[in-house]
């Protein structure tokens, strides 16, 4: 390959894309920067190959973030509504703790025992930006996918408390960390066709980019980047108090229940939690960069394909379902619940159905007959898994010729500056990847063959989930890449294996956890990655940081919960702990029911021939074609650019969230998005490429930071009670409508 010669001159006023000048050729093609204007926008197109990252500094504050991250996310897991610390909380205060050990710590140079004449010190000089995104990978490696605690953690949780079985320590480190790193080893062996094209974005890691220039670069306006972030972040620190403890109810400002108190149809229709959010509002950014995220991160495409998903399920499939068909005597039930009902609209006892052996009680499930889900919960799956079938067919028809290419001549298509300038760097060797893959992979058949009796799952099921993964890794991570959405695989997998080896609830959730965290995570690797393909990190460093942050996180996750599982009592049942009791695991206890539905019970009880719900099936179908009537018509009308921007795995699984989602989540992050996304960045232009990263970055930290002050001083039973603290006052939109339905509290028809 040719040398590479980059030449550039930034602007610290417009902060415009440099110019560069590439094997003495003007780059003036926006192709040879990088296809994407947000990319062109945000990120460097500059290095410095001699900046130091294998620092004390490096490692110091690596391993204590990864540390403080795992432990703080795995304690609150456990309580009512537990703040997710995400990696942007520990970014923001490393850079004051770096900037003073290079400060304090003696340049002095040593040599250690047994490596030669090399010479070490303590302080390699002043903190660089690249040292800094090396501690914010491990950092998010203690957070975990998702922004919590290692998933896998909850099958330990419900194995001892929910089943009264026993686990070993051992097998519980095992699950987690080989969940956790066994998608590592084939996610490695996918960058060249999902990290280092120019197209594969990947737009969550642009805040991250925008974060760490704001914090490291010189400004010389008067607003600099970093002044800019504080003043936000300081804001949403002080406000987030508000929504946060003293005025709770403007987390959902449900106007239309205040207007039609007692009519249950209009708070159905008007309920923000619990109905369709039709007018619903909020004053909280929590809830508006819950569960999807920050909406000022996701594309404006994947922000309309939101949208139109998000209608065509809450606003006429909904509507029409339980008001005009009554589908599978929807109106018995609440309108959006992610409960388990009768038939006669009572909660369905789930705990009654289960025997000594941790079998399903045909017997008592007879009594109470086939569960129920509100209309909300059943389409939700209906769309989920029309999702997950249009991942497949949406990327084989519009990324499998590139992929294919790639796959023969991977290394001779355009390349943009970003991938030129990583060719400086020793790349990672493939078997790496293959040893690492190999290595777990082993480590998880010992665990199923010989602590079956604690697992469940059989070696057999371990190769499926594994192979299930795999398949999917690639078309979810082209569309995370492209759209900053992630269709997840937990519906799939425990409907397939709940069909193969029903009434085994922990072999379920194993199978669950191999086939839809090791995706995940391989999707996690992958993102992280392309923030060191931006930051210009090598690749064998993000590697072993990555590798080595998942191991220390995962044993300080199981070493979290082994001590709170055996040291509080009754934690995690309701029903035994005291009333005001913060310990309550409420993803937990949604992580047992699912077990139960698709484990104990299995689908053909739920989706099946012996369910309600087996029309919901047909989904899968209509997902499959969908995209190929997308790609028939990009075909038929190659001029409508606008075809092509249909993406039906985002649409189809826009409300795969719901719940736990809420439409007041969708309301604000669709209204939030658009203002931001479209209007702001085509009309405001450079506003929006120095500030608006930087911005969605601050709102984050800022309601974490508070979010911990108040749990430590106000979150353990100071509670505030009045008019303003007492939700949205929507408490009928939980009531059903057909007629001869007594329900507690509701009125009847």
């Amino acid at each position: 390959m040719a040398s590479l010669e980059v030449q550039a001159t930034p602007n610290p006023t417009t902060l415009e894309p440099e110019r560069h000048v590439i094997n003495g050729a003007s780059a003036d093609d926006v192709d040879e920067l990088s296809p994407i204007e947000e990319v062109r926008l945000t990120v460097s197109n500059t290095d410095d190959p001699t900046l130091p990252v294998w620092t004390f500094r490096m490692w110091f504050l690596g391993l204590l973030s990864c540390a403080f991250l795992s432990f703080l996310n795995q304690f609150f897991a456990y309580r009512k509504e537990p703040p997710i610390i995400s990696q942007i909380t520990v970014q923001v205060a490393i850079l004051p703790s770096g900037q003073f050990m290079a400060a304090v710590l003696p340049r002095t140079k040593f040599k250690l025992p047994g490596l030669g004449s090399r010479k070490f010190s303590l302080n390699s000089g002043p903190f660089n930006m690249k040292e800094h995104v090396l501690i914010s990978i491990f950092a998010n490696a203690g957070s975990a996918f998702g922004g919590g605690s290692a998933y896998a953690v909850g099958i330990v949780t419900i194995i001892k408390v929910f089943y009264g079985r026993s686990i070993s320590f051992l097998a519980g480190w095992l699950l987690i960390i080989t969940t956790q790193v066994l998608g590592y080893g084939w996610a490695g062996l996918l960058r060249k066709y999902v990290v280092e094209p120019g197209h594969m974005w990947w737009p969550s890691t642009l805040v991250q980019v925008s974060l760490f220039r704001a914090l490291h670069e010189k400004d010389d306006r008067r607003m600099t980047r970093a002044k800019f972030f504080f003043i936000v972040l300081i804001c949403s620190f002080s406000w987030f108090v508000v929504p946060g403890y003293l005025f709770s109810t403007l987390t959902s400002i449900s106007w239309v229940c205040w207007i039609f108190s007692k009519s249950v149809a209009a708070q159905q229709i008007g309920s923000g939690l619990r109905g369709l959010g039709l007018g619903a509002l909020t004053l909280d950014w929590s809830a508006v960069a819950s569960f999807l995220f920050s909406p000022l991160i996701s594309p404006f495409f994947a922000i309309v394909n939101v949208f139109v998903g998000y209608v065509l399920t809450i606003y006429i499939a909904i509507p029409i379902a339980y008001w005009s068909l009554d589908f599978c005597n929807a109106s018995r039930f609440p309108i959006f619940s992610s409960q388990l009902f009768t038939a006669q609209g009572k909660k369905y006892n789930i705990k009654a159905i289960v025997n000594d052996k941790f079998e399903l009680d045909l017997a008592k499930y007879e009594e109470q007959g086939r569960i129920n889900l509100s209309m909300l919960f059943a389409l939700s799956y209906g769309f989920g898994f029309a999702a997950i079938a249009s991942t497949l067919t949406h990327v084989a028809l519009f990324y499998g010729r590139e992929i294919y290419g790639r796959y023969r001549a991977s290394y001779k298509g355009k390349e943009d500056i970003h991938t030129r300038l990583m060719k400086n760097y020793k790349g990672i060797p493939s078997w790496w990847f293959y040893i690492l893959l190999a290595a777990t992979f082993v480590v998880s058949l010992v665990l199923c063959i010989f602590l079956n009796d604690q697992v469940q799952m059989p070696w057999w099921g371990l190769l499926f989930a594994s192979a299930m993964a795999f398949v999917f890794t690639l078309p979810v991570s082209i569309v995370t890449a492209t759209t900053n959405q992630t269709p997840g695989l937990n519906v799939i997998t425990e409907y397939v294996m709940g069909l193969i080896y029903p009434g085994r609830p922990i072999a379920i959730v194993c199978f669950k956890t191999y086939g839809y965290i090791s995706m995940a995570q391989a999707v996690s690797f992958l993102n992280d990655f392309k923030l060191g393909h931006y930051m210009k990190i090598p690749p064998r460093s993000m590697f072993l940081v990555q590798f080595i942050g998942t191991v220390l996180a995962g044993t300080i996750n199981i070493a979290v919960a082994w001590w709170l599982l055996n040291s509080i009592e009754n934690i995690c049942q309701d029903d035994l702990l005291p009333a005001d009791s913060p310990w309550t695991c409420p993803d937990d206890q949604f992580f047992f029911d699912a077990s139960v539905i698709w484990g104990l019970m299995g689908p053909k009880r739920t989706f099946g021939s012996l369910g309600n719900y087996g029309a919901m099936n047909w989904f899968f179908v209509g997902g499959a074609l969908g995209p190929v009537i997308v790609w028939l018509l990009h075909k038929t009308f190659p001029k409508q650019s606008w075809i092509p921007l249909i993406n039906l795995p985002v649409l189809l699984g826009a409300t795969g969230m719901m719940p736990p989602a809420t439409p007041l989540n969708y309301n604000a992050w669709i209204i939030v998005g658009t203002i931001f996304n479209f209007f702001i960045f085509r009309y405001r232009k450079q506003w929006w490429q120095r500030y608006n990263y930087i911005l969605s970055a601050a709102l984050d930290a800022g309601v974490a930071y508070m979010a911990i002050l108040l749990y430590f001083s106000v979150g353990t039973g100071n509670s505030l009670t009045w008019w303003g603290t007492e939700g949205e006052h929507c408490e009928l939109a939980t009531c059903p409508t057909a007629k001869g339905i007594a329900v507690e509290g509701c009125p009847v028809n």
